[in-house]
């Protein structure tokens, strides 16, 4: 009987170095949401890879970053760091270009959670001479003791193969949790709500940086046709405007655009209607936060 291994993997870096890139392609499915923008992740957002030999649970993070001035950033910061207590590995990503004050505060905590690290260093296909890999990854291993560092390009699947060799192998033996069909513990409507706010933000990143969250409010079902509706908070009337834009297009735009994806996701024909509400304060508001899915991971 082939020997089975099971264990949590925290995916943690500063914003925008690759993280839900990453955890989709290891996946080899999409889970988590990206775009350009930093902070596009807001959730702790569980992916279950599933191989003859192991049960890889990767929790993809918030990137975790220096201003914590607003209630939701500190969410964020919250729950990238909080998961980090209790995984039994860490995969810190980190560009191959350049190493910031948001990089040394997540090491920081990693050398906290004291279980091994795996660095992976990302986006090493952007780089024209790959000689000048060698001295950056070199530079790297003087930061930290990491039990392992693996180049590699998340968006182009390049040494990731490499990488779940050195996840596999650190992981403790043990059944798994998870049937084997499973992707994510994440309910639908928690997915439905993230592909609409990936579309929002990589259309009116510029724009609407972080002034917009998603709620489902309808979610139905049905055998032939998944019927849903969702409603879109902003917190000024002047965002409403630029979300909807002029004779509703650019809402139709998104919507048309994230049913896309859905009806991709579930093989089947989605219904899909879009509101807009104005919502004032309510990334600042710790309480409206958590009646929002928030979760600080306290």
């Amino acid at each position: 009987m082939t020997e089975q291994r099971c264990g949590y993997i925290a995916i943690v870096g500063r914003p925008n170095v690759g993280k839900s890139t990453l955890l989709n392609h290891l996946l080899g499915q999409k889970l988590s949401i990206t775009s350009r923008k930093p902070q596009t992740t807001r959730h702790q957002i569980l992916g279950i890879k599933t191989t003859d030999s192991a049960q890889m649970l990767f929790v993809d993070t918030p990137g975790i970053h220096g201003d914590g001035e607003r209630a939701l950033n500190r969410f964020m910061n919250r729950a990238a760091g909080s998961v980090m207590n209790g995984v039994d590995l860490i995969v810190m990503v980190v560009d191959r270009g350049e190493w910031r004050d948001d990089d040394e505060r997540v090491l920081s905590g990693v050398k906290a959670a004291g279980v091994p690290v795996i660095l992976a260093v990302n986006k090493v296909d952007l780089e024209q001479n790959p000689n000048q890999i060698l001295p950056v990854l070199q530079s790297l291993s003087e930061r930290g003791d990491f039990a392992a560092i693996v180049p590699l390009s998340a968006l182009r699947d390049q040494k990731l193969e490499v990488l779940e060799k050195e996840i596999t192998a650190r992981l403790p033996e043990g059944p798994y949790l998870f049937a084997d069909d499973e992707l994510t513990d994440r309910s639908m409507r928690f997915i439905v709500a993230e592909i609409v706010r990936e579309k929002i933000t990589r259309q009116l990143g510029d724009e609407l940086p972080y002034a917009t969250t998603v709620e489902i409010e309808e979610y139905d079902d049905k055998e032939a046709v998944v019927h849903i509706s969702a409603l879109i908070l902003v917190e000024r009337k002047g965002q409403k405007g630029i979300l909807i834009g002029q004779g509703g297009s650019r809402l139709r735009q998104i919507g048309s655009e994230a049913r896309q994806d859905l009806e991709r996701m579930l093989e089947r024909k989605v219904m899909l209607n879009l509101w807009v509400k104005v919502r004032a304060g309510w990334a600042d508001d710790e309480r409206a936060l958590r009646s929002l899915g928030y979760d600080d991971g306290k």
